[in-house]
């Protein structure tokens, strides 16, 4: 398993950031770094299986180990979606955790992602534009 780490800092408090990053409007504008039209179905609460697909309902599916509002979320990726079908993955503990920690004029947005190698470049490459998407919305639309 690789570890990736990204930090961002955001002048907005921890609850505009949250809405940001989970709300479903927020969610599709901030994850177009990934993939343009991406979004999810399911919801956040703790054990609760979430499905985030790309435009043509392709995808991955995880259990939402942590839901602690306005301080993290946390993903346990457990397989992939193509077509609609569920196909599980031997992944091991391959996490994905939104950390938010508020300091007396901003909020520090870092997430860590334990993933196979094979994802790495892609997660390098398009994360710190997702999480400059982030910090506009949250800064300039709420």
């Amino acid at each position: 398993m690789e570890i990736l780490k990204f930090e961002i800092k955001i002048s907005a408090t921890p609850e505009k950031v949250w809405t940001v990053l989970w709300e479903d409007m927020h969610y599709r504008q901030w994850t177009s770094a990934f993939t343009k039209g991406s979004f999810y179905l399911g919801t956040w609460d703790e054990g609760s299986i979430i499905k985030f697909f790309d435009p043509n309902n392709n995808g991955m599916y995880s259990r939402v180990l942590k839901n602690d509002p306005n301080k993290e979320m946390t993903f346990l990726h457990l397989g992939e979606i193509y077509d609609g079908i569920e196909t599980p993955q031997d992944w091991g503990d391959a996490t994905e955790s939104y950390v938010l920690e508020e300091t007396e004029d901003e909020t520090i947005l870092k997430v860590t992602i334990k993933s196979s190698p094979e994802f790495k470049d892609f997660f390098e490459e398009k994360f710190p534009q997702a999480l400059q998407n982030v910090k506009s919305l949250a800064e300039n639309q709420l």
